[in-house]
């Protein structure tokens, strides 16, 4: 039996996808989004309002705040105990996000490895503060070229984490893998795809973008950083963010800024697209409806 899981670059229309699915079966939403499980953060991450949340429930949605590590393996963890009791309330749980790693963790598994050392995170965040980004990926690329390729210079929570599990182990992330110390999920899943044509998807995050703000996004981050949670938020790491934090100080315009997002966020996007169309084996679909279908179909097998 497989659950299904809608995955998707950033503005595609999965969650679009979902809702319109609730109508049809009794289902739940198990969020795959890195970047929603953050509290406070809500419009730049494009988090469902109150009237879409009462459509169908959602999951693993405002569980941490920001600058709090979440490892794959721990949304390996959260994720089965929460499918398992959708399961046994007689639902349906679908998986919907953009999240690759965590993706990953579900259909291939994760290294678990539970040490922590909290003075050789704090040195290693302080070296990305003083050298920046680029200085710690080139480390990585030296000690772990593999891990290195799929780890974003700008994925600060990745990369310190890969650095961190080196030098706690004397192993690389790639070499536990090898060594098949993985956790895996007790659950099996059917990957489906939402990828529309680029020009549109990009256009759609330009338009997206500019509803963000109109919808008080600048307003939303002022409140935070007033309320101190300037550090932690760029820790978080999420787009758009610290670029109007660095507005707010009055380092660069708001018209500045939100090309930059938008210019940032379609970055995000190609290289989600890529990955989906790459790396995952999943059923690809360049427009909704037929989606919609595909998914009714594996639905149907699992209710």
């Amino acid at each position: 039996m497989q659950y299904p899981i809608i995955c998707g670059p950033t503005a595609s229309g999965k969650t679009s996808v979902v809702y319109h699915l609730s109508e049809m079966f009794d289902i739940e939403l198990v969020s795959v989004d890195s970047r929603q499980i953050y509290k406070y953060l809500d419009i730049g991450t494009g988090k469902p309002n109150q009237a879409d949340r009462e459509k169908v429930v959602h999951h693993l949605i405002d569980i941490i705040e920001p600058g709090v590590r979440y490892s794959s393996y721990q949304f390996l963890l959260d994720a089965d105990r929460i499918i398992g009791d959708i399961i046994r309330r007689g639902k349906v749980p679908i998986l919907v996000g953009g999240t690759g790693f965590y993706m990953t963790a579900l259909i291939d598994g994760v290294v678990r490895i539970e040490q922590e050392d909290k003075a050789i995170r704090l040195r290693l965040e302080q070296e990305l503060m003083e050298k920046g980004s680029g200085h710690l990926h080139q480390r990585l690329e030296q000690i772990d070229p593999e891990d290195a390729k799929v780890v974003h210079p700008n994925n600060y929570v990745r990369l310190i984490r890969a650095l961190e599990i080196y030098e706690l182990t004397g192993k690389t992330r790639t070499e536990l893998k090898r060594e098949n110390k993985q956790e895996c999920s007790q659950y099996k899943f059917m990957c489906y795809a939402l990828l529309p044509e680029r020009d549109w998807l990009y256009r759609t995050i330009n338009m997206r973008v500019d509803q963000m703000i109109e919808d008080g996004w600048v307003d939303e981050v002022k409140e935070l950083v007033e309320s101190g949670w300037e550090l932690k938020i760029r820790r978080s790491n999420v787009i758009g963010y610290s670029e109007l934090i660095d507005h707010l100080k009055g380092a660069v315009s708001l018209e500045s800024v939100i090309e930059s997002i938008k210019q940032n966020t379609r970055q995000y996007a190609k290289r989600q697209y890529t990955w989906f169309r790459n790396q995952l084996e999943a059923e690809a679909y360049s427009n909704a409806e037929a989606l919609i279908e595909a998914v009714s179909f594996c639905i149907r097998n699992v209710s």
